[in-house]
C-alpha cells in the first residue's frame, strides 16, 4: 500500500533541471533508504517530498492528494522531516527542543494541554533521552542530540518520518545508535520512514525497500537484494564491487574495489570469501584464498 508516491516529478533551482519525471512509490509501515552519489538529486526529492520545497512540474501525493496543495498544519499532522545538520539556539533544553513538535496542534499561543505534555514525555522515552530531559542540547553527545531531534519529529504525531542523513558527521556507534533507534521505532510504532544513507550497507541492513538516485532519476528501486548488485552499483555509483552476504542478517553488503572501467587491481594476499549458501543455512564459514606466494 502506499500513501506517499510522486507523480511526473520534475525539480529545478531556478533554471537547472535537478530531478527529472520522477516516479516512485513510498511502501507505507517500512523503511525506504534513498541512495546515490553525491549530488544526485537525493536530499531534493526529500526536501520536495516533505513539502519544504515546490515542485517545477508533476506532484507529490499524499492519500492521493497534491501535498503541495494542502494547508501547512494538515500536511504537518501528517509527515515530519529532520533535515541534516539541524541546530538549535544555544541553551535549549531537550524537553524544549522536543515541545517544538507539538506546534502543529496548538491553536495561537495557547498553553499546552495535557494530550501535548503526554506525546512529548512519551517521545523523550521511547528515544531513551528521559535521564536527559532537562540538559541543554549543546551539552549532548553527538548521538544524544540526534536523538533529541528525533524525539522532536517524533512528538509532531507523525505516520511518516523523513530523516536527511541522520547519521552523519556521527562515529560508529553513534551511527548504530541513531539507526537501531529507527528500525526500533519502525518495528514497534508503525512509522513509515524516508531517508537519505550515505552508507550503502547501513542502506541494506536497515532497510526494507531502497531507491537508487542518479542525475535526478530512479535507476533501480526495490528490497537490498533487488538493488544491491554489481550492475545498478555500477550505474549510479560508478565503482566496480563485490557483493558478499552479511552472515548475521543474511543481507547483500557491498565490497567496492574500483571505479567503474578501471582495470582491476590484483586480489590482496589474503581475503575472505564467505559461502553465501552456508550463511543462509544459518552457519558462518570462512576460506582463506592465498597467493602462490605462499604469503
Amino acid at each position: 500500500m502506499f500513501r506517499l508516491e510522486t507523480s511526473k516529478l520534475d525539480i529545478a533551482y531556478e533554471e537547472r533541471l535537478i530531478v527529472d519525471n520522477l516516479n516512485i512509490q513510498i511502501p507505507q509501515g517500512k523503511i525506504t533508504a534513498l541512495v546515490g552519489a553525491n549530488g544526485s538529486g537525493k536530499s531534493t526529492i526529500l526536501k520536495t517530498m516533505a513539502r519544504i520545497m515546490n515542485p517545477k512540474a508533476g506532484s507529490v501525493l499524499l492519500d492521493g492528494k497534491s501535498i503541495h496543495k494542502q494547508s501547512t498544519r494538515e500536511v504537518a499532522k501528517q509527515l515530519a522531516i529532520l533535515p541534516q545538520n539541524p541546530t538549535a539556539p544555544e541553551g535549549l533544553t531537550v524537553t524544549e527542543l522536543v515541545s517544538y513538535g507539538r506546534f502543529p496542534y496548538q491553536k495561537g499561543f495557547g498553553s499546552m494541554r495535557a494530550e501535548d505534555k503526554r506525546m512529548i514525555e512519551w517521545a523523550i522515552e521511547v528515544t531513551g533521552m528521559t535521564e536527559f530531559h532537562d540538559r541543554p542540547i549543546d551539552q549532548l553527545s553527538g548521538g544524544q542530540r540526534q536523538r533529541a531531534w528525533i524525539a522532536m519529529a517524533l512528538a509532531q504525531e507523525t505516520d511518516i518520518l523523513f530523516l536527511d542523513e541522520p547519521t552523519t558527521f556521527l562515529d560508529m556507534a553513534h551511527q548504530l545508535e541513531v539507526l537501531q533507534l529507527l528500525e526500533q521505532l519502525n518495528a514497534t510504532a508503525n512509522r513509515t520512514i524516508v531517508m537519505v544513507v550515505h552508507d550503502l550497507n547501513h542502506a541494506s541492513r536497515y532497510a526494507h525497500h531502497m531507491i537508487g538516485i542518479k542525475k535526478g532519476k530512479a535507476i533501480a528501486t526495490g528490497s537490498p537484494v533487488e538493488v544491491m548488485n554489481s550492475d545498478v552499483l555500477r550505474e549510479v555509483f560508478n565503482i566496480e564491487a563485490d557483493i558478499v552476504i552479511d552472515p548475521r542478517s543474511g543481507v547483500p553488503l557491498c565490497l567496492p574495489y574500483a571505479l567503474a572501467g578501471e582495470r582491476q587491481q590484483p586480489a590482496p594476499p589474503e581475503q575472505v570469501v564467505m559461502n553465501s549458501a552456508m550463511v543462509h543455512a544459518g552457519a558462518r564459514t570462512e576460506q582463506r584464498v592465498r597467493h602462490a606466494t605462499g604469503i
